[in-house]
């Protein structure tokens, strides 16, 4: 690790080769915007550095949002389902109007034959790995699991000022690549259905559910298309 740092430092950090030893250099190290810098783009290496090619056939791994029988809720704080293995759905007590509506269309939508609130402690095995903007590596689980006729769909519901916010753009990417990586298995795999990811913004959900619009129709128009690097979150050169 001194070895990558030291040499990423003398050779790339500034564009140029850079002594730290010289005329006392050194010290521009020490301003805590280059920290920051150096931390980020060495917590992305040592991500990637994780990832293999696999070679030969890929070994699937399923579970079952079954696996956790029950979800602790509020009544207060939850609606009946009848589309879902749980027999009711929990929303936040706090800013959750937008996750209530969410569950109140998917419910009424004759287009979604299934949905599930994903519950961030128990649900553990729906968890996507990403790089916070401080360079730290983090896990996301989105807020819901939609399938329709046409698709399955991971959807996370924002308030809309926070919809391009850094970290949730963070979390956009990596769960775009997750759900490539989906679609990359055979048909038989991932149920005959690809896999989407939908940042849905309150504004243009409030808009489409306003205008009469059917919920499958908004999910698979505000899918995310998979980007030429998605997987990459910055790189160490």
């Amino acid at each position: 690790m001194t070895g990558w740092l030291d040499g990423y430092i003398r050779g790339y950090l500034f564009g140029a080769a850079f002594d730290p030893m010289e005329a006392e250099n050194w010290r521009v190290l020490l301003l805590q915007p280059v920290i920051d810098h150096i931390s980020k783009v060495f917590a992305v290496a040592l991500i990637e550095s994780e990832h293999q090619d696999v070679v030969g056939a890929t070994e699937v791994r399923y579970r079952n949002l079954s696996e956790v029988s029950k979800l602790m809720m509020r009544e207060s704080n939850s609606l009946p389902v009848a589309k879902c293995i749980y027999e009711r759905l929990p929303f936040p007590a706090r800013n959750g109007g937008l996750e209530r509506a969410f569950i109140e269309w998917a419910q009424a939508d004759t287009q979604v034959h299934a949905f599930c609130k994903v519950s961030e402690t128990r649900h553990d095995f729906v968890r996507l790995r990403y790089v916070k903007e401080d360079g730290l590596p983090a896990f996301y689980s989105p807020d819901f699991l939609v399938r329709t006729g046409q698709a399955v769909y991971l959807v996370e519901t924002k308030a809309q000022g926070q919809v391009t916010t850094p970290n949730v753009q963070r979390k956009l990417k990596a769960a775009v690549a997750w759900c490539d990586r989906i679609n990359g298995l055979d048909g038989k795999q991932r149920g005959n259905l690809p896999w989407h990811y939908v940042l849905l913004g309150e504004s243009l959900f409030q808009d489409w559910r306003g205008k009469g619009a059917r919920l499958g129709d908004l999910l698979n128009y505000a899918r995310a298309r998979p980007l030429a690097d998605a997987s990459t979150q910055g790189r160490l050169l």
